[in-house]
């Protein structure tokens, strides 16, 4: 089971990977359409990133039963491909509950 803690760190992770760096824009610093990635983007890019972790397991499984690779290559692969669709999950996770958290919210 993931935390939240462990989703932020995963959530910061991919900012730093997709260079967005320790600093996040303010609402009156530069928009999206002069190069700073926002919150779409990092979904985006993690989805990116799960689907091709997932593929090279994939990948990795066909060439093990072909005899082409390793099994701790395999292993490596399907358990990235496993944190990948786990960091995917909490970010998700944390974004309906936050999403619920708001329709909470009196007007």
């Amino acid at each position: 089971m993931i935390t939240p803690l462990a989703a932020a760190k995963a959530y910061a992770a991919a900012q730093k990977g997709i260079g967005i760096g320790e600093a996040m824009p303010s609402l009156s610093g530069p928009s999206t359409s002069q190069g700073v990635g926002g919150f779409g983007d990092i979904l985006k890019s993690a989805m990116t990133d799960a689907v091709a972790a997932s593929h090279n397991a994939e990948r990795q499984m066909a060439a093990q039963v072909a005899g082409k690779a390793e099994l701790v290559d395999v292993v490596t692969a399907i358990s990235a491909a496993e944190q990948s669709l786990e960091t995917v999950m909490a970010v998700r996770d944390q974004v309906i509950s936050a999403y619920q958290e708001i329709m909470r919210m009196p007007i």
